[in-house]
C-alpha cells in the first residue's frame, strides 16, 4: 500500500521537474541567456531527480530474488 503523503509530494516534484525542464529550454531558446542562471536550475534539476528516486524506492518494495 502507497503512503499518500509520499505519493502526493512525489508528484509534486515531478511538477518542478518538467517546469525546470521548460525553464531551462526556454532560457536556451534566448539568444545571450544567463550561463550561470542555466547552470543553477539544472543542479536544481538533478537535486530534484535524486529526490525523486529516493521517494520512488520508499513507495516500491524491494524484492528479494
Amino acid at each position: 500500500m502507497q503512503d499518500p503523503e509520499l505519493t502526493t509530494q512525489l508528484e509534486q516534484l515531478r511538477v518542478e521537474h518538467r517546469d525546470l525542464d521548460d525553464a531551462i529550454a526556454a532560457l536556451l531558446l534566448q539568444g545571450g541567456a544567463n550561463q550561470l542562471q542555466i547552470a543553477r536550475l539544472k543542479r536544481r534539476k538533478l537535486r530534484l531527480r535524486d529526490e525523486i528516486a529516493m521517494l520512488e524506492d520508499q513507495l516500491i518494495p524491494d524484492i528479494i530474488a
